[in-house]
């Protein structure tokens, strides 16, 4: 059987992972697995077959790279995280050389996903789930009344960038903190107002920051699969329980909100609903159009998130999935032999 040809370009070290669901999937369909990065040695290189070091480019270029990188290796699936949005804008490069994409081909969606405070702004319309009380500052002095409105509400207050990934740029805003404390103990992700205020005093603007309320209950990922179409396959909530423990829960409510956000917008393929209780309720984080970082976790649930995403891209129906609920999981570190030359 012919090996079907599977590229991932500049991604997160747990594409490790996602590389090896896909070659190990229950089909037992033989891939071959293509990965570039700027950095010849990152981990998200070392499951691949094919690995090559990308040109530090950006926008149109980049996708331009992309698609003679795919050309050249015959790839039948493409699945991007790196500049994915210049990726979606110019999909017809992909389409002419007959590469399946797995990104939302809805730019205006795409965009909305990757601004929180566009997205925000649409989903602050629709019946889905609440959103955190929150501002944009762009200057010192919006982020002054932003933090002093939240906190007249009674809100601690945390920040993050508007347009950035994971935890990069968060910060919890803590008027009580010790630092000669942090000094000697574990390094937190907590500023003082006046420390905030000081820093970003020092230039005349930056880019948008979300100023909300911090929240301070349950944090949970639903990892989410969805057809070519954006049809719900599978969702399956995961709880940070502590530490590296993450558990796998069946709850009804958070089911629920995929389930609603499936029918509103139809994302396709894989994607990530972050949300964080306040009390009682949930409040969403964000929305992640891709595979999220621990969607190695939830694929013990049974269901290969990465490989089903694939099977779908080429136009095989998935389905009907049936998750496994109610699994602790942990991680623990493997060492393994970095490849010194790529082709």
């Amino acid at each position: 059987m012919k090996k079907l040809k599977v590229y991932f370009n500049r991604w997160f070290s747990v594409a490790y992972h996602y590389m090896n669901a896909i070659r190990n999937n229950e089909d037992g369909i033989p891939f071959e697995i293509y990965a570039t990065h700027s950095d010849p040695q990152h981990m998200a290189l070392q499951a691949s077959d094919v690995a090559e070091v990308e040109p530090r480019i950006s926008g149109v270029e980049y996708a331009r790279y992309c698609a003679d990188f795919c050309q050249r290796h015959g790839i039948d699936v493409f699945i991007p995280r790196w500049n994915m949005l210049d990726i979606s804008k110019n999909l017809h490069l992909f389409d002419e050389i007959g590469t399946k994409v797995i990104v939302c081909r809805d730019t205006e969606l795409l965009e909305q996903l990757m601004e929180k405070d566009l997205f925000y702004e649409s989903i602050r319309q629709k019946d889905i789930v609440t959103i955190p009380d929150y501002a944009i500052a762009s200057n010192a002095e919006q982020f002054k009344h932003a933090y002093e409105t939240l906190t007249a509400r009674g809100h601690k207050v945390c920040f993050k960038p508007c347009n950035t990934e994971g935890g990069m740029g968060f910060r919890i805003i803590d008027n009580e903190r010790n630092p000669l404390e942090e000094l000697f103990g574990h390094t937190l992700n907590h500023i003082s107002f006046e420390e905030a205020y000081r820093v970003l005093s020092s230039t005349e603007s930056f880019p948008n920051l979300m100023v909300m309320e911090l929240l301070e209950g349950y944090e949970y990922s639903i990892d989410c699969l969805a057809d070519r179409n954006g049809k719900l396959l599978a969702a399956v909530p995961r709880r940070k329980a502590g530490g590296r423990l993450r558990l796998l829960e069946h709850h009804t409510e958070l089911l629920d909100v995929a389930h609603k956000v499936a029918d509103a917008y139809h994302i396709p393929y894989n994607y990530n609903i972050q949300v964080k209780y306040n009390g009682e309720r949930p409040k969403l984080l964000e929305i992640n159009p891709r595979m999220s970082g621990g969607l190695h976790v939830s694929c013990l649930s049974g269901i290969n998130f990465p490989y089903l995403a694939v099977k779908s891209a080429l136009g095989h129906e998935v389905g009907p999935l049936y998750p496994q609920y109610d699994i602790l999981a942990s991680h623990i570190e493997q060492p393994i032999t970095i490849r010194k030359s790529l082709h």
